[in-house]
């Protein structure tokens, strides 16, 4: 017969608290305060035990003392960088017999951002076989506030833990979330039991709470932010309002097909609330209806892209009315998400949003921005952007026309080449042209240009990037220009108008090239 271990949990199903031998589990919690309570917990339930910390001395981990438990423990310290967690496994092969019973491994979430996707899956791949090899069971206890993006990770290695779980806490109590557990030839899945913590023990709050599967029936709950609603009240008992997006989340990571609809009233939101989508379709599966209502805000159409990427099921425009909202909700129900989300959120948003640049480049910056774009495999083919060439009116010189000239949002470059000025708009729509040229330039772009040519597939914009660089001298290439922010900083809006008003006397070159 196996030898099994206790986690100490109170009045929790026995096969949610055991841990076999061999066996390999991994519990995170985002307050270290949790994380620490946890781990004396357990150690106080233990006959024998060792404990090994990363970052902080294994002493502090248990003070104040367990309330029973081994009566010697080996501790063992390691250091906090990448080479000593690789090297953990040889070191576990040298220390690890048949007297060590049950092995904590205590660590901070940052320890774990230190390798990368393939290493971290390496590592666990070899610490399992060493765990089978040497018959023993390995608990890893996780904390930090970055701990979100090592609970994605973990998702994918069913094969390799025998159990993951997670310890929130909730102001006035504790939820303990089990994603997948292990013991005893028992195989227990999605499960959620509140915590309340009595003499510094975790106690299930009661017993109704206990083993409730968080795929339980919940196709028609509605999940949602109060704004969504307009001031409404919740339309039926099966509407659950949340004074912020966070309480939405958080109720969210108990539901399995319910209809969980967030509010986005500000652009710089639109980061925190793709992790929170990114985190609820890894984890709480495809069923799931996920909505966003723009609530007295425009997104861009990046910004939409990431929010899709992410796993949203449904954008809902600010000017779509309260009844056409409704409908939208209606027509989704039943519906399942297919698209196929990146574990890697990291790499999804640096790949959907813009460009970090911005305004008035060198050519050959520009060049090598817009060929980075196009590059980009995650965008749509043909739809990444507009380039276009714009040739000043006869009355004006370019580099007046460049005073005129501000761009605001990331992605929306500049430069000058042979007396024409070249725009690069990202994620911008041809039909939306003229509303991003009104929005760039002070004065109208009708009255500054002769004509313009526009380029939106993605060769097209290839082709003219490099005839621009192969028809322009290295030298001038690589100049820096500084003559935009020059005017910018010493001239008055007033004085700028006036300025771009007076005819200059120029030179035409008729035999440059025409467009």
């Amino acid at each position: 017969m196996k030898n099994l271990y206790a986690l100490g949990l109170q009045q929790v199903q026995q096969e949610l608290t055991t841990l076999q031998n061999p066996g390999f589990y991994w519990i995170t919690s985002q307050r270290q305060e949790d994380a620490r309570l946890l781990l004396r917990q357990v150690v106080s339930h233990q006959q024998a035990a060792t404990l090994v910390s990363a970052d902080e001395k294994p002493q502090s981990l248990l003070t104040p003392d367990p309330v029973s438990g081994p009566v010697r423990i080996p501790l063992f310290s390691l250091p906090a960088n990448k080479a000593s967690l690789q090297r953990l496994e040889s070191d576990f092969a040298r220390i690890l017999n048949s007297r060590s019973g049950l092995v904590l491994f205590y660590s901070h979430a940052a320890l774990w951002s230190k390798l990368s996707e393939d290493e971290l899956t390496d590592w666990v791949k070899r610490m399992r076989r060493l765990l089978i090899k040497k018959q023993a069971t390995l608990l890893l206890i996780t904390s930090g506030a970055s701990i979100l993006h090592l609970r994605n990770h973990l998702q994918r290695y069913f094969r390799q833990l025998d159990g993951v779980a997670h310890l929130d806490f909730q102001q006035d109590s504790w939820q303990y979330r089990i994603n997948w557990w292990y013991s005893a030839d028992k195989l227990l899945a999605d499960r959620a039991i509140r915590f309340r913590c009595e003499d510094n023990q975790f106690i299930a709050a009661n017993e109704a709470e206990q083993n409730i599967p968080l795929s339980l029936n919940d196709e028609n709950q509605f999940l949602a932010q109060e704004a969504v609603l307009e001031g409404a009240p919740p339309l039926s008992s099966q509407w659950q309002l949340f004074s912020d997006n966070e309480g939405v989340f958080s109720r969210a990571q108990q539901a399995n097909a319910a209809t969980v609809i967030f509010n986005l009233a500000h652009n710089q939101d639109i980061n925190t609330l793709a992790k929170m989508v990114h985190s609820l379709r890894r984890s709480r599966g495809n069923a799931l209806k996920i909505v966003v209502r723009e609530i007295s805000t425009s997104l861009r159409y990046s910004d939409e892209r990431l929010l899709l990427a992410c796993g949203v099921t449904a954008i809902v425009p600010t000017a779509a009315s309260l009844s056409r909202f409704l409908t939208t909700l209606e027509g989704i129900q039943g519906q399942q998400f297919t698209r196929h989300v990146p574990a890697n959120l990291a790499g999804l948003m640096q790949a959907l949003q813009p460009l970090q640049q911005k305004g008035l480049l060198p050519l050959e910056n520009f060049c090598a921005a817009v060929q980075q774009l196009m590059s980009n495999t995650l965008l749509p083919e043909n739809d990444k952007g507009l380039m276009v060439a714009l040739r000043p009116v006869p009355q004006l010189k370019p580099e007046q026309v460049l005073t005129l000239c501000k761009p605001r949002r990331f992605g929306d470059l500049v430069t000058l080449v042979n007396e024409r000025i070249y725009l690069f708009l990202s994620s911008c729509r041809f039909n939306d042209l003229d509303i991003a040229l009104k929005s760039i330039f002070s004065l109208p772009h009708d009255e500054l240009f002769s004509n313009r040519v526009v380029w939106f597939e993605d060769n097209q914009i290839l082709s003219e990037v490099h005839k621009i660089r192969q028809l322009t001298p290295v030298a001038q290439r690589e100049a820096p220009m500084v003559t935009m922010q020059v005017a910018q900083t010493h001239q008055t809006p007033d004085e700028t108008q006036r300025r771009a008003q007076t005819p200059q006397p120029i030179t035409l070159n008729l035999d440059g090239d025409r467009h």
